[in-house]
């Protein structure tokens, strides 16, 4: 269908054409899915046999005796658990010289991690995994449309940039996401808010005034999407610090003056006067800016809810028209696609069984050094509520792959355990043995701010070795009682951590602090990861770190 009979449909019309479409190739695909997880013993021990056979000629499959690996036990015993830095110099090899270190198809890009606990990686991605990639897309945008009316209107869906830059060997690399979003169908772009290559916009602060100008000029919005809830929030408050300029751009329909924005950003925004002053009125009311009035039919997000996403989806409260819902994007990372949501009314995130082959240990093992080759379990020996570091062999060549994350058994479909998120597995700090993990933390934190009314805005907790101390900084609307504040913390966290009371009560761990932030600066923390590596799309805060591995002295940004 051309652009112009596109734009021609209603809004309803496109939906119904779009719904169509996606159910007449997609439901075979997720049935099939579905009905895998029926054994996921055998769909697994297929995908392995599979994926050793089609390498087994490749440097990384001679060095470990593939042709003889086809069975897990075999494999197990052939190939030792592999960092990104013991397959660094085959990555690199391979995409320099072309030879076939590791996977037998040549990658054609190269996808850059968000470097969330070190520095930027480029995993390999092979054509046939592009094609996989947006297999997975249509998958998860079937069960949206099945379940929910977030596609019945427009979308606002933040990507990463598609191509950043060159390796070494001429291959491009960047966000997978931004490279499937700018591939996507005319129907499914008709639908889009944001042009594609608003992710090229290189200077960080502009490219927000972009999503917000573009954001706030469309009313329609049903769905919207992104890796990391705290996007959202980050949004709002750049349209608050510039709301004039903002506003005058909806309603001129011209980008703003001073920054470079691509040609197709500056051409595609509309003069909308009469918008702008619906929302300047409401700026006015409220004092700030809502979702609810700025997209009032908003049926859905979807996003991460796990981890530290958590701190951002209640920061989002209130925030929200109060009928959306928060849909799971799912298990997802930058080396590969881990659950695809099955039901987005129930978040039932199943395994990606056709695609990635998955091995666990449970998380105390793990922790504590003891975990031989007899501890490593396949997906169908999980237990229900057990917590499980994840290990993965991909068809793009990662293998026995150290993924360093903590996932959690929730469910089960047929045979098949479903998982969710629960933190990096660095997300520990123990400066006297007390092992205090980031989602003690986030349970313990949260809540003592919301009992007390304290709305806020970021908050970090440092552990200081020197110190034998933590301190909560915090940055929220008001400054109260900040020592009654932390000593609930100190409390909760003594609660859920018997380590962690022993070492209070022993005076070897000194007593939790308080330390108010000023404005802004959990704004300036994600801009200063940002600029050192992290991805901006996919960026996931940190609220446990050590003060030697944080990237912003905190207290220079403390008011007391």
């Amino acid at each position: 269908m051309a652009d112009g009979a596109l734009r021609s449909l209603s809004s309803s019309a496109r939906h119904a054409l779009l719904k169509g479409v996606l159910s007449a190739r997609l439901s075979r695909r997720y049935r099939r899915l579905v009905e895998a997880a029926r054994r996921p013993r055998e769909v697994q021990a297929a995908l392995l046999e599979r994926i050793v056979r089609d390498n087994a000629d490749t440097e990384f499959g001679r060095r470990h005796g593939f042709s003889r690996a086809g069975s897990p036990t075999a494999y197990r015993e052939a190939v030792p658990v592999q960092t990104y830095e013991d397959l660094r110099p085959l990555i690199e090899r391979q995409e320099l010289t072309g030879e076939r270190c590791l996977t037998m198809e040549p990658p054609v890009y190269y996808h850059r991690t968000s470097g969330t606990v070190g520095a930027a990686k480029n995993i390999p991605v092979t054509a046939s995994g592009l094609k996989r990639m947006k297999q997975d897309q249509r998958v998860t945008a079937y069960v949206w449309s099945r379940s929910t009316a977030i596609l019945k209107g427009k979308a606002f869906a933040v990507t990463g940039q598609a191509i950043e830059g060159r390796m070494e060997g001429g291959s491009p690399y960047g966000s997978a996401s931004g490279l499937l979003y700018q591939g996507q169908s005319r129907l499914v772009r008709s639908q889009y808010v944001l042009p594609a290559e608003t992710a090229d916009i290189e200077d960080y602060e502009a490219r927000y005034v972009a999503m917000a100008v573009y954001g706030l000029s469309e009313e329609g919005v049903t769905g919207v999407a992104t890796a990391n809830p705290s996007t959202f929030l980050r949004l709002l408050t750049v349209a608050e610090e510039h709301a004039e300029v903002v506003l005058e751009s909806i309603a001129s329909g011209r980008m703003p003056a001073g920054a470079s924005y691509p040609a197709q950003v500056e051409r595609g925004l509309k003069p909308r006067p009469a918008r702008a002053k619906y929302l300047a009125e409401r700026l006015r009311a409220r004092g700030r800016f809502s979702y609810a009035d700025i997209w009032p039919r908003l049926t859905g997000m979807v996003t991460w809810t796990g981890g530290s996403c958590g701190t951002a989806l209640h920061g989002l409260s209130g925030l929200l028209p109060p009928d959306t819902a928060v849909i799971e994007l799912g298990y997802l990372a930058s080396e590969f696609r881990g659950t695809l949501n099955i039901d987005a009314r129930n978040n039932v995130c199943l395994p990606n069984l056709f695609q990635t082959y998955f091995e666990f240990v449970e998380r105390g093992a793990w922790e504590a050094g003891e975990a031989g080759d007899a501890a490593f379990a396949g997906l169908h020996e999980l237990e229900h509520g057990g917590e499980y570091y994840v290990f993965v062999t991909t068809l793009d060549g990662l293998y026995r792959y150290d993924m360093n994350d903590i996932v959690r058994v929730n469910g089960r479909v047929h045979e098949t355990p479903t998982l969710e998120f629960v933190q990096k597995g660095k997300g520990t700090t123990s400066i006297t043995g007390e092992k205090l993990t980031e989602s003690q933390v986030l349970s313990a934190a949260p809540a003592v701010l919301s009992q007390r009314g304290v709305g806020q805005r970021f908050f970090i907790v440092i552990a200081d070795e020197e110190a034998a101390a933590y301190t909560m900084y915090v940055e929220a609307d008001r400054h109260e009682d900040g020592e009654g504040i932390a000593r609930e913390v100190d409390a909760w966290l003594s609660k859920l951590n018997v380590e962690y009371e022993a070492k209070r009560k022993s005076g070897r761990l000194a007593p939790l602090r308080l330390r108010w932030l000023r404005r802004g600066a959990g704004d300036e923390y994600r801009a200063t990861c940002v600029a050192t590596g992290q991805r901006d799309a996919q960026f996931k805060y940190l609220h446990l770190q050590y003060a030697r591995e944080c990237k912003l002295d905190f207290t220079l940004s403390a008011v007391e």
